[in-house]
């Protein structure tokens, strides 16, 4: 990579598997240095793709972190499109603003463009790195506070016929991947999970519990069938005037209304607590058009996971859009210049094309707007609006905005 103003060279360079120790410590030492219990770091070793990562090394000291885990996202339209999951980014603090960020994400996006993977994806530790590589927020979560103690829910007809019983975690592992996996089709921005993912969902070190219990679970189930399950935790709170616990939501799932509903009630009803507290969820989540009252629920929204296309023509054509589109985009790419320039997007909710074209162009906008909009969680003519999106031809903005939109709102269901 070149010296520093003492003469130092780094070397960027793919990972190798004995030199993760020293990486995974310089990237635990950038999150703040509080040491993983061992259960963690064999994990995160087992799912580290050596040939999908980067370090870079002055001398024997790793200084700076990055790789790529290989995933498969649902798109609009339920394809599911080979994704580039970027994690574990890290610069040692020692080594700040000297180009180390840069250079890994310019190798890094010239190898995932070499992988033949048209997205890649991310969440931010802090959002407002990610944009000048043309990442785009394309998800939010929504987290809740409930007061069980004022809120009801008013539940679907045959929430009563889904019975939830209890089930040790792990025990329950093939049984919560199934239902996982039948959902993940149905949502744009879901993972289909790789193997020892399912692993992640279980992971229940002490020193993340802050007091509460270990993880629990429970199943529903219809005639002998399991229909969804929710993980969580409880933790005890006692006042003067008589307990205070609450219920932390990790995951929960259901494959029809009625099962939703009576995972819900189940979490809501647990004695001995005043409170369920989610986070991570679809914006759209059922329990906020049961609950009697939505303003005790303390809802609010967070950023998730942010796009970023790789190849343009590539991630056009691999989804389907809600109503007819026929637009050129003049598409700002800086980072990426092979995706500048003009692109015809053509297409339905049956099939799409996206090629390079010199015909005049309706929409002007950068890659990182394209990914924002991507999933179909924000609308182009918002980012219009927001005058991040350009309209150079009158009503091409709002015809092809509505193309864009997904049926249900998407959702990155766990981190990476």
């Amino acid at each position: 990579m070149g010296s520093d103003a003492n003469g130092l060279s780094s070397d960027l360079r793919v990972l190798r598997k004995d030199d993760w120790d020293k990486w995974y410590d310089t990237l635990i030492r950038g999150f703040g240095g509080v040491p993983e219990s061992g259960e963690e770091r064999e994990l995160w070793n087992s799912l580290t793709e050596f040939d999908r990562s980067l370090g870079v090394w002055e001398r024997d000291e790793c200084v700076g972190t990055a790789g790529a885990f290989s995933f498969r996202l649902t798109v609009p339209g339920g394809a599911s499109l080979p994704v580039a999951g970027v994690t574990m980014v890290s610069v040692a603090a020692t080594h700040r603003r000297r180009g180390l960020l840069t250079s890994m994400m310019r190798r890094q996006l010239d190898d995932v463009r070499a992988w033949g993977e048209p997205l890649a994806v991310l969440t931010a530790s802090e959002p407002a790195i990610y944009g000048r590589f043309g990442y785009g927020n394309a998800t939010v979560s929504l987290a809740a506070e409930i007061d069980t103690t004022r809120v009801g829910l008013s539940v679907p007809d045959g929430t009563d016929d889904v019975r939830v019983r209890y089930a040790a975690p792990a025990d329950a592992l093939d049984a919560c991947e199934a239902v996982y996996a039948r959902l993940v089709p149905a949502r744009p921005g879901m993972l289909a999970r790789q193997p020892g993912w399912e692993r992640v969902g279980v992971l229940d070190p002490a020193s993340d519990r802050e007091g509460a219990s270990p993880l629990q679970c429970v199943l529903a189930e219809r005639d002998g069938e399991t229909v969804g399950y929710a993980r969580y935790r409880v933790k005890p709170e006692w006042e003067p005037s008589g307990a205070n616990g609450t219920v932390i939501v990790e995951e929960l799932a259901g494959l029809e209304p009625a099962a939703d509903a009576a995972l819900w009630r189940f979490l809501f009803g647990i004695d001995l607590t005043s409170k369920v507290t989610v986070r991570g969820r679809p914006v759209d989540d059922a329990w906020q058009y049961l609950v009697t009252d939505p303003r005790r629920c303390h809802p609010r929204l967070r950023d998730s996971l942010y796009v970023r296309p790789v190849e343009v023509g590539a991630a056009l054509s691999a989804r389907t859009y809600q109503t007819p589109v026929d637009v050129v985009f003049e598409v700002a790419d800086s980072f990426c210049p092979w995706n500048a320039g003009r692109w015809r997007l053509s297409g339905d909710a049956e099939g799409t094309v996206c090629e390079r074209t010199t015909d005049a162009a309706d929409v002007a906008l950068s890659v990182r707007e394209l990914g924002a909009a991507y999933l179909g969680g924000v609308p182009l003519a918002s980012l219009g609006a927001a005058g991040r999106v350009r309209e150079l031809r009158a009503g091409a903005l709002a015809k092809v905005s509505l193309g864009f939109g997904a049926g249900v709102p998407p959702w990155l269901p766990h981190g990476f």
